[in-house]
């Protein structure tokens, strides 16, 4: 820690949204020697106003998450903003938003998810349904969360997915492989560290991990990839502080599932953020905050009622001879692993809602969905939306292999028949620019042609998205 203090400290301010839970108070921030001001956003029209109180006060730096209502009022508003900073950034907040911006995320940074595919065109949808392998996951997008997982769900059949459609009217259609789960982890970050981890595992004979629906949790024996795969996650948002569900495979493969800056802490939690933000801010004045990894190996032998009312919990660090008082110890003390790192977004807006805000960009021109049957919407025609065309030239055999193989009706040997008969080069012709050259091939025939060119459009769709000629999401990290 420095001997004096910056001539001048930023001043700053907690953002908060009536009728929004406050994750921050003065109390998280006990060393920050000023006065710190509040601004609420009232909601309604209230843009102009809120920017005004801002500027009114002389806010530097604006602290606190938003909620996915308001997410893309804020883009514009933190525009009006230019000389102030909002932490967490609009940008690391993309994921906040929905499931369809964690995608996006994980895609864009090659981080491991679950393979997902989303429609905003409803009849793109029912054709995928139809020539799917089940089960399948179908959330609703929008938000951070699974909502305890009361907005996830589970379909064995294109039966079952129409009818949740057309029940829950869910807008876009997100659409996941279900990858069977020994449970799942939350880890939570501070400055691309982890402070906090803990497993979350489903009731005997379910599938949900949350613990509103039977799920059970531990905090023992976190494996490091996991960690690894959350700082990853973290260091690609730019974020300040995060929090990563990551899924466990019954495979052996860890997923990202859900991601954002807006989670459920304990107050010594916010504690620590509230300490590592007044050392970033103060230029290093005030020391970052010391949390020994694996520390919630200790911490959660707590009952949780307890810690849900402790606060200011400090560690010292490991003395230089090693001595057992008790016969415990954590299983890693050294934080040089992961040190706390001082992170500031880029000044460039990497999510502008000009791109990236597709649920209204799609929704511009129609009324909000009353059926699943939507009328379908010219996505090349929308002002804003640069949707890149991919590369078919580096397009393998190994590529049209996986590509055949998940087309209902299409198995490995058919697979490499279709290859075989055509080549690699005919079979992209053929499904570019004449379809129906396929049935040249034996055992090709109408319905299979169907179910093999309704799944060209969604293979291309995630060419686009990946640009890295990828037939499945699921990449490593």
């Amino acid at each position: 820690m420095s001997m004096y203090l910056p001539k001048k400290l930023p001043k700053i301010s907690f953002l908060y949204l009536d009728h929004v839970l406050r994750f921050f108070e003065k109390s998280n921030f006990k060393d920050w020697p000023d006065p710190i001001e509040s601004v609420v956003y009232h909601w309604g029209n209230d843009k102009q106003q809120f920017i005004n109180e801002v500027r009114r006060k002389k806010i530097d730096v604006l602290i606190g998450n938003i909620p996915a209502t308001a997410y893309e009022t804020f883009r514009l508003i933190a525009r009006e903003l230019p000389g102030v900073r909002f932490i967490p950034s609009l940008d690391s907040q993309f994921a906040n938003k929905s499931k369809e911006n964690v995608t996006r995320l994980c895609e864009k940074y090659r981080l491991p998810i679950p393979r997902t595919e989303i429609f905003y065109r409803p009849k793109q949808a029912q054709d995928f349904l139809k020539s799917s392998y089940y089960p399948k996951i179908i959330k609703k997008s929008y938000g951070p969360s699974n909502y305890g997982g009361y907005y996830v769900h589970k379909v064995d059949s294109y039966q079952q997915a129409s009818k949740l459609l057309a029940r829950k009217k869910y807008y876009p259609v997100y659409v996941q492989d279900f990858v069977p789960m020994a449970a799942d982890i939350r880890v939570m970050l501070i400055g691309h560290k982890p402070v906090c981890a803990f497993w979350r595992r489903p009731a005997d004979g379910g599938w949900l991990t949350n613990t509103s629906q039977g799920g059970t949790m531990d905090y023992q024996n976190v494996p490091q990839a996991v960690l690894d795969l959350s700082v990853a996650t973290s260091k690609a948002a730019k974020a300040e502080y995060w929090a990563c569900d990551i899924a466990v495979g019954k495979d052996g493969k860890y997923r990202v599932l859900e991601c954002a800056s807006a989670f459920a802490a304990f107050p010594y939690i916010r504690d620590w953020i509230g300490q590592y933000l007044v050392s970033e801010l103060s230029n290093g004045h005030f020391a970052k905050p010391h949390i020994p990894l694996y520390n919630w190996e200790e911490l959660g032998k707590i009952d949780s009622k307890l810690l849900r009312t402790m606060r200011y919990i400090t560690f010292g660090r490991s003395p230089a001879v090693k001595f057992e008082d008790c016969h415990e110890s954590f299983t890693e003390l050294d934080s040089l692993n992961y040190p706390i790192i001082d992170d500031r977004a880029p000044v460039d807006e990497e999510w502008p809602s000009e791109r990236w805000n597709l649920q209204d960009n799609f929704r511009a021109d129609v009324k909000a969905p009353a059926t699943f049957k939507l009328p379908e919407l010219d996505v090349s025609a929308k002002e804003g939306i640069n949707t890149p065309q991919p590369d078919l030239s580096q397009l393998t055999e190994s590529h049209l292999y996986r590509f055949f193989s998940e087309v209902k009706g299409v198995g490995p040997a058919l697979s490499q028949n279709i290859i075989n008969s055509l080549g690699t080069a005919g079979v992209i012709d053929a499904l570019v620019n004449e379809p129906q050259k396929l049935t040249q091939v034996k055992h090709i025939k109408n319905k299979k042609l169907s179910n093999i060119t309704a799944h060209w459009e969604y293979f291309i769709r995630t060419l686009q998205l990946n640009r890295n000629g990828s037939l499945n999401n699921e990449k490593s990290v």
